[in-house]
């Protein structure tokens, strides 16, 4: 069986008509009836029912069409993947991140949209720990993580470094403190983000490690929501600081260090060693690499 082979049975099977397959395909009709013809001798079966004048399709026929229908749709993605991996005016970057992630990418976007105008960036929001794995299984062209992966088949660039705040109204009264302690850190009603990350196990352990425990009393699902909710007083978050950055810098927010939790946080840029990157990935990836050499 050829590709073309299985063009001319699924243009036939659509047209329900040698002739209209023939004129379709601007092939002559003895040339459609060979290429059917050395399907059902490859096959052994006969395919369409000649005893009708619909064309209509063997038991045989009807299960080679829906093999054939997919095997051309691969082939018309596989021509253009190939396409886009030679164009880096268009195609798609793919690139992995959780909440926090997204904000070290940020400053990243604004060089990439006007050197590749073109080029579609999707981020799509996954869990930090599913994150190696969505790049090994090439679901996504980069990662973002806050810890080193342990699969080799990765490679890393650092992007960013960061630190664990705890964030509070600028009217709180630990908002005048320079910092505060695991313990008193420890009375306070703390919000926290649903979604389980390291960072946060990290800081669950510490405490663990102090038989003591966080009072968490409020979870959300988004680091927005976490930031509103300290604004509206009804509790304290620990966030990475970049991700407030901008509340705190107008004044919305106030930021405290717990030296205990202030170890920097390396944010890397995440993807594999085999390479097989587009165009458009690689140029991504191009970018990433002169922001650090900037």
């Amino acid at each position: 069986m050829t590709v073309e082979d299985l063009r001319v049975f699924a243009t036939v099977a659509a047209e329900r008509s040698f002739s209209r397959a023939a004129r379709k395909l601007r092939r002559t009709q003895p040339a459609v009836s060979q290429a059917i013809r050395r399907l059902e001798e490859g096959s052994g079966e006969r395919l369409i029912d000649r005893s009708s004048r619909d064309g209509t399709l063997t038991d045989a026929g009807e299960l080679l069409l829906s093999y054939a229908n997919r095997i051309l749709r691969l082939v018309e993605e596989a021509a253009a993947g190939v396409h886009e991996l030679r164009d880096v005016q268009k195609g798609r970057v793919v690139i992995a991140a959780n909440e926090a992630g997204v904000h070290a990418l940020l400053p990243l976007f604004e060089t990439f949209r006007r050197e590749h105008p073109g080029v579609l960036v999707d981020v799509r929001r996954v869990a930090s720990r599913q994150i190696p794995q969505e790049v090994l299984l090439r679901s996504v062209d980069f990662g973002v993580l806050t810890f080193a992966p342990s699969e080799h088949e990765l490679q890393t660039v650092p992007l960013a470094s960061d630190e664990l705040v705890l964030l509070v109204r600028p009217d709180d009264p630990l908002a005048k403190r320079k910092q505060i302690t695991m313990e008193e850190m420890g009375r306070l009603t703390i919000i926290a983000h649903n979604d389980p990350s390291p960072a946060r196990d990290q800081v669950l352990r510490l405490y663990e490690q102090r038989h003591a425990a966080l009072n968490i009393r409020l979870s959300l699902p988004s680091l927005d929501g976490i930031k509103r909710a300290v604004e509206m007083g009804l509790g304290v978050a620990l966030l990475p600081r970049r991700c407030a950055i901008s509340e705190i810098s107008r004044g919305q927010l106030a930021a405290v260090i717990v030296p205990e939790l202030r170890s920097p946080r390396e944010v890397r840029f995440v993807y594999r060693k085999d390479g097989g990157l587009s165009h458009a990935a690689r140029a991504f990836l191009e970018i990433v690499r002169r922001s650090k050499a900037a």
